[in-house]
């Protein structure tokens, strides 16, 4: 069943991307989005692959609004305490007022409260669940809480919505909450992490074929020495960047026959792998640390699940055609700090 309304879930929404410029004749349509209902995880039949991480755990609208004001520090109080009995989040607090770790506060000083709609995270919600739930772009929700890498919420931390955000997200249809709600590359990156309760620390990476479950965070890893190897052989049949009439590509299509192996471009922890974003179909992403990640599109079967260690060369995936292309091929991101860059430039050369 879980499945099942998966699949459903990912029919009635509208996902749109930018990053993947399909090659073909100019006044190619895409086809609708293909699922990959038989996806080959190691160890696991395909009956057990993990749901989807963005949708571990479903999100109740429980915002509350705030009015704007001052508050007086008294004896005793913490960041935490304000935020309490203010209803803002303390890091909005913390932001608004100049703090720093570890926020020190004194009796008597007069702090800032920026009033808005304020959501209370659950245990096992992200980001982007609370986004849709809301309507709401997460990449807003980013910007007006300054989260950072690695986007990990915690269960109670209040989050300030946008002021767009519909005031009954109930009201919405279906089609209007997917409108506001586009998912990409960097919304699963920034916002597939489920909460953890305070003083809760990520799971560290799982080894080869050993699943996590899809409520659980995931460690960064420490860093990276930012060296990338080829994913597959063949020949770049759409290059990085603006390609006319503001589309853009944020990578390399590379062509190769249906069934090539995809190979991991460097060592790290594979941070999603599915099929939410259509024009993507089958997507692998890769967090390298130290802000870089690489992403693997149009795979035709995906040979890995969240969680897990990868080594550079090991094979996550099988190439095809899935999502929005013509031909059997790769597509091929290298972003540092959430920012696509020309894979050409960390690749080695080839002959």
């Amino acid at each position: 069943m879980g499945s099942y309304m998966r699949h459903i879930a990912i029919l009635t929404l509208l996902l749109a991307v930018t990053g993947c410029i399909p090659p073909g004749r100019a006044d190619y349509a895409p086809p609708p989005p293909q699922l990959l209902t038989d996806p080959v995880v190691l160890g696991m039949a395909p009956e057990q692959a993990p749901t989807s991480t963005w949708q571990a755990a479903p999100v109740t609208p429980n915002a509350q609004q705030v009015e704007s004001g001052t508050y007086i520090v008294q004896p005793g109080d913490t960041l935490r305490g304000i935020a309490n009995k203010t209803g803002a989040g303390s890091q909005i607090i913390a932001s608004a007022n100049g703090l720093v770790d570890p926020y020190v506060i004194h009796s008597g000083q007069r702090l800032k409260i920026t009033g808005g709609r304020y959501h209370t995270v659950n245990s096992g919600e992200t980001g982007i669940a609370i986004a849709r739930a809301y309507g709401a772009p997460w990449r807003e929700l980013v910007a007006l809480n300054a989260l950072e890498e690695p986007y990990i919420l915690r269960v109670g931390q209040k989050m300030l919505l946008p002021a767009t955000a519909p005031v009954d997200p109930a009201s919405l249809s279906i089609d209007q909450r997917a409108a506001a709600f586009n998912l990409d590359i960097d919304d699963i990156v920034t916002g597939s992490q489920p909460a953890l309760a305070d003083g809760a620390t990520a799971h560290e990476p799982s080894d080869w074929r050993k699943a996590i479950t899809p409520n659980a965070a995931i460690a960064t890893p420490a860093g990276f020495s930012g060296r990338f190897q080829w994913p597959v052989d063949g020949t770049v049949i759409s290059s990085f960047g603006s390609k006319g009439g503001g589309k853009v590509n944020d990578g390399l299509n590379i062509g190769v026959p249906r069934g090539t192996p995809i190979r991991a471009s460097a060592d790290g922890v594979v941070a999603y792998s599915g099929d939410e974003i259509g024009v993507f179909g089958g997507l692998i992403l890769i967090n390298h640390g130290s802000g870089w990640v690489t992403a693997y599109g149009h795979a035709d079967k995906l040979n890995v699940t969240r969680g897990q260690k990868v080594k550079a060369g090991d094979i996550i995936g099988l190439a095809g055609e899935s999502g929005y292309v013509q031909q059997p091929q790769l597509h091929f991101e290298i972003r540092k700090d959430r920012k696509p860059v020309d894979p050409n430039i960390h690749l080695p050369k080839r002959g």
